[in-house]
């Protein structure tokens, strides 16, 4: 009523009021009453404003690539940039006047573009998609050092990159390429573990053959011990049987000696019985046949006598005519048993 309104700002914005292009009030959270005709307010913004953003660039090998991220700023300065900027409220609506206040946070996001195209034409693809991190810290760092924004009484609160993402073509390119390194690693990774087989089979084949020819080394000097045992025994039997021979030869020499010696005796004995029988034959030679008959009966046994007596009855066969013979004769005879 009578243009006289009254107006009450938050502790976030600061208000500087002008009556007729004079500042008569200013400060966060002010509450007064005003003449509409010959005031202007000016509204400044105290508190964090979130700009998500997201834009295309090009990389230096020519790959264009979608950059996705959100910064975080405030007002420091509000005088400063009330005097750049028309933050001035509309006296009927309570809205401002101009777009100044919403082309702000475009000018923020202007800047962090110019300086993340410069990045990102230094870099090629690959290098772009991996380098988010260090893309912040290089765009923070240029952001505070930016005039554009420190005239305007800015402050970067803070920046991220939530995604550097290639186009579709190229990224199913790159999904297909980084899917075939992975597959001939993969490739790559069974020949390793065949090769590894292999290896291990070939170290076992050789402990095998290895244990095999230790084994065939020991049974080799188990028989060359064998063999040496069985020489040494048959050295032994042969020194014994060369003992023996010895022995024999040493036993029949003594035996041809005492043959000899046998023989030399009976000779000597031969030759005296010889020389006895010589003589009774020469005392002999003029005895008559029947005398030395007679004299070679005496002292027989009556059995002896007997047989001589059938001797001569044999060789005088053909003169008997008729031989009796007493069967107390025969009995007599053939019950004696000849003398031993």
């Amino acid at each position: 009523m009578l243009g006289i309104n009254f107006i009450k700002t938050q502790p976030t914005v600061y208000l500087l009021h002008y009556v007729r292009g004079q500042l008569r009030r200013e400060g966060p959270g002010l509450a007064f009453f005003y003449y509409s005709p010959t005031t202007s307010l000016v509204a400044i913004p105290l508190s964090s404003t979130e700009a998500p953003f997201i834009f295309n660039e090009v990389t230096a090998d020519f790959q264009e690539v979608s950059l996705q991220g959100q910064v975080t700023y405030r007002i420091t300065d509000p005088k400063k940039i009330a005097a750049l900027l028309d933050f001035t409220l509309d006296p009927s609506s309570r809205q401002y006047a101009s777009d100044d206040p919403q082309k702000l946070a475009q000018r923020v996001i202007n800047a962090i573009q110019v300086l993340v195209r410069a990045e990102l034409q230094k870099l090629a693809l690959r290098d772009a998609l991996r380098c988010s991190d260090s893309l912040v810290k290089i765009v923070s760092d240029g952001l505070r050092q930016a005039g554009d924004l420190t005239s305007l009484g800015l402050e970067i609160l803070g920046l991220s990159i939530l995604a550097i993402k290639p186009t579709p073509e190229t990224a199913r390119a790159l999904e297909a390429e980084a899917r075939e390194e992975l597959l001939k690693k993969a490739d790559e990774a069974i020949y390793a573990r065949r090769n590894s087989a292999v290896e291990l089979e070939r170290s076992i084949k050789e402990n095998e053959l290895n244990t095999e020819i230790a084994v065939e080394t020991k049974k080799r000097q188990v028989r060359e011990t064998q063999m040496d045992a069985e020489r040494a025994v048959q050295e032994k039997k042969n020194q014994m049987r060369a003992e023996d021979l010895s022995a024999s030869v040493s036993l029949e020499q003594k035996n041809r000696e005492l043959v000899a010696l046998a023989t030399a005796n009976a000779r000597t004995e031969a030759d005296a019985k010889a020389y006895a029988v010589d003589a009774m034959m020469k005392s002999l030679s003029g005895v008559d046949a029947k005398v030395l008959q007679a004299l070679a009966s005496s002292g027989m046994a009556p059995e002896q006598l007997i047989a001589t007596a059938f001797r001569d009855l044999a060789e005088n066969a053909q003169k008997i005519g008729e031989l009796n013979i007493s069967p107390d004769l025969l009995r007599e005879l053939v019950g004696k048993k000849s003398p031993k």
